[in-house]
């Protein structure tokens, strides 16, 4: 599955700007992102565009069931 431009981008500004600062799972950015008018396919993808980023420490994974995800919105 290939992250298209900006998709990292498009998530972190919807949480910044909803005031977001607790971590959440996938489904729940997932309709997060849904009611700001983000098209996004499935909570898998959100999950597949943080889960690559994490790698960057623009995101912190935390491990559970389920995974939590916590965006850096101070390096937009």
């Amino acid at each position: 599955m290939r992250i298209r431009r900006g998709e990292f981008e498009q998530i972190r500004r919807i949480v910044e700007r909803a005031g977001v600062d607790e971590p959440l799972t996938a489904k729940e950015l997932h309709a997060l992102l849904d009611e700001h008018g983000a098209s996004f396919d499935s909570p898998h993808r959100v999950a597949t565009v943080l889960g690559r980023r994490a790698d960057e420490d623009d995101v912190e994974i935390i491990r559970g069931h389920p995974y939590r995800y916590r965006l850096d919105t101070d390096s937009s």
